[in-house]
């Protein structure tokens, strides 16, 4: 699968969307946790410990996830 490079983006953190958005930072990893194009920076599993994974959201899919939310349903 072929990804448009999207490193000349703005990118987005967590806590900066959740402000703009106005929801929690929990709610915008929902959001994003399995969105094509995020970066995910860190340690998914550790055993005994915490997960850290920082998520980085290119502005174009903040545009696409915004979209698909705001989608009247039918």
């Amino acid at each position: 699968m072929s990804f448009p490079d999207l490193s000349h983006e703005k990118h987005y953190s967590v806590l900066e969307l959740a402000k703009q958005w106005g929801v929690c930072g929990d709610m915008i990893r929902r959001f994003f946790a399995d969105e094509p194009g995020v970066l995910r920076i860190g340690h998914a599993d550790k055993r005994g410990k915490r997960r850290y994974v920082s998520l980085r959201i290119p502005e174009s899919v903040v545009r696409r996830v915004h979209a698909r939310l705001n989608k009247e349903p039918k």
